[in-house]
Formats: C-alpha cells, structure tokens, sequence
C-alpha cells in the first residue's frame, strides 16, 4: 500500500481544519473504494497561530493518531519555512503541497496521481484559470510572471499554485537545497524533472480569510527575482555605466561653457538637476546592490528556517 502525504501549512485557520479533513478523507475513500490502495499521511504545520489552530489539530490526531501528524513553530516564519519544514518531515511515496482552505480542491489528487502513475512524470502541479481579485493585484501578479521569465532562465508558469503532487525522489532533490531565503515555485523549477500542469477554475475559500497583504506579495515577488537571477545587478552594472558616460559629458559641456563664456552663474539650474539625477541613478543601483548583500548576510548567518516547539 502506497502512502500520499499531505503538507497543509496552517496560520490562523482553525475554521478549516476539519472541512480540509473531511473533504480530503471522502476522497481518500473514493479513491479506496475497490480495494485499499493508497494510505494518507496528513501533517499540518502550524506557523504561529495565535487562534485555536494548535488544539484543533491536537484534537484531530488524537481522533486519527495514524494518519494525523502537525508540526507547531515557536512563533510565525511565514509559508515558505511551513513548506520546508513539510517536506523535511513528510514520509509519503508520494507528496503533495496544499492549501487547507480548500481553494486547492482534494478532488485532484486521484487525477494527479494517475497522471504520474500513467505518463511517466515526477510532478504535477496546478494552474488556476480564473479567480476573483483586485484588479490591481491581477495586474501586478501577471506582471511579475512576465518580469520573471525575462530576467531569469527558471520560467514559472503564470497563475500557478504552490499545489503540486510530487514522487519521493523529486522530493528528495529539492531537499538537496538549504537555502535559507526559499522561492519555493522557483525551486519546484530548478530542479527540474519531468513536470506537467492541470488547470482548474479558482476556488474560493472554505472558512476564514485570506492573510497575504499587498505589501507581502509584492516582498515575495521581489524575493523570487532576487533569488533566481542576478539580471537586476547587471542592470545596475549598466545604468551606472550610462550615468557615468554622461556625467563625463556634462562635466565637459560646463567647463567648455565657463571658458569660453565667462559664465559661472547661468546654467546652474541644469546642472544641479544632473547632479540629482546621477545621484537618483546611484541610490537607485546601491539599493538592487544592497538587496543582494542583504541576501548574502542572511545566508551567511547560517540561521535555521524555522524552530519546531513541538510535533507528534
């Protein structure tokens, strides 16, 4: 009997819970129906809930003691760390990330699995057709994929969700990956292997709300281009080229004026603007630099990506 294991990150979701459960076990016993086939393996992550998440995923393994599993953090590390600390404590043949608030639907996963099973594939992740969002969200979220794929050669699939269906040893190689600023799309691309999408409708939430702001979005969308391409640098390298060609230029156009027109007053609006701009120029490229050097330090500290309080 083969097991499937199921990461479910949890931050303040104790309304989904138990709908996430009950949903995926009727799948499950679909699935099962014949004969019993695939065992599920459930293993929550709390990430520093501070509502009733904790107790009722308690509950829910005292209720299931063999297929329930959670992992607590001593405070919140964000999802990214949640999907880490899944994978690096999930047992199961095969693997998949979820969202518990069932806008991923469990239904999939007999289609996923069959797909791998059928097609020789590693990986199947999901694509979302449609969903309901500011308009500005949508823009910035379709512009991101397109920056994305033009600054790095890892392409991520427009609207793709972080629900994948993955085998043990594709698994594995992503496991092969400690860094600790984590783009996890960008990694399930990396390492490559035979990867395929299914699409399907946006789904809404079962309980609850969502908790990423815009802010936390557009840091997670800078988070993924700085992790996989270093194009922004040479675009620094480049700007701070061009700025220096012409401030050279300017440079020669005031003193060929002073020297042959007397005039040390005249123009001096002109040239403070250029010297504004250059310095723009300047703040802007050590910002992209700075970025990175952030990056590096916190690699270098070599913190661990989260702490377990507690896990059963």
């Amino acid at each position: 009997m083969e097991k499937i294991g199921l990461i479910v990150p949890c931050y303040n979701e104790e309304q989904s819970i138990k709908l996430f459960y009950k949903t995926t076990d009727q799948v499950f016993q679909k699935m099962n129906q014949d004969e019993k086939k695939y065992e599920p393996e459930y293993l929550f992550i709390n990430d520093g809930s501070s509502d009733n998440t904790l107790k009722i995923m308690k509950d829910l393994q005292r209720e299931h003691p063999e297929y329930v599993h959670y992992v607590s953090f001593s405070r919140n590390f964000g999802k990214e760390s949640a999907m880490a600390a899944g994978l690096n404590n999930i047992n199961g043949d095969y693997v998949a990330v979820m969202d518990v608030d069932l806008q991923d639907p469990p239904a999939l996963l007999p289609k996923m699995l069959k797909i791998i099973q059928t097609q020789d594939y590693d990986c199947v992740g999901c694509i979302q057709t449609s969903r309901k969002q500011n308009p500005v969200r949508a823009f910035l979220s379709s512009q991101f994929y397109k920056v994305m794929d033009w600054l790095s050669d890892v392409q991520v699939k427009p609207n793709v969700r972080d629900y994948r269906l993955m085998t043990r040893q594709f698994v594995d190689a992503v496991l092969e990956l400690h860094e600790y600023n984590r783009f996890t799309k960008g990694i399930f691309t990396w390492v490559g292997f035979n990867t395929t999408y299914i699409k399907y409708p946006g789904q809404k939430r079962a309980a609850g709300h969502s908790h990423w702001s815009m802010y936390q979005l557009l840091e997670y969308s800078l988070e993924g281009i700085i992790d996989f391409s270093d194009a922004p640098l040479k675009f620094a390298t480049l700007v701070g080229g061009i700025s220096c060609f012409l401030s050279i230029i300017g440079l020669l156009f005031v003193v060929i004026r002073a020297i042959f027109y007397q005039d040390s007053v005249a123009g001096w609006p002109s040239l403070v603007s250029i010297i504004l701009l250059i310095g723009g120029i300047q703040l802007f490229c050590l910002g992209i630099v700075g970025n990175y050097i952030g990056k590096i330090y916190l690699e270098s500290k070599n913190r661990p990506k989260y702490i377990i309080k507690e896990k059963k």
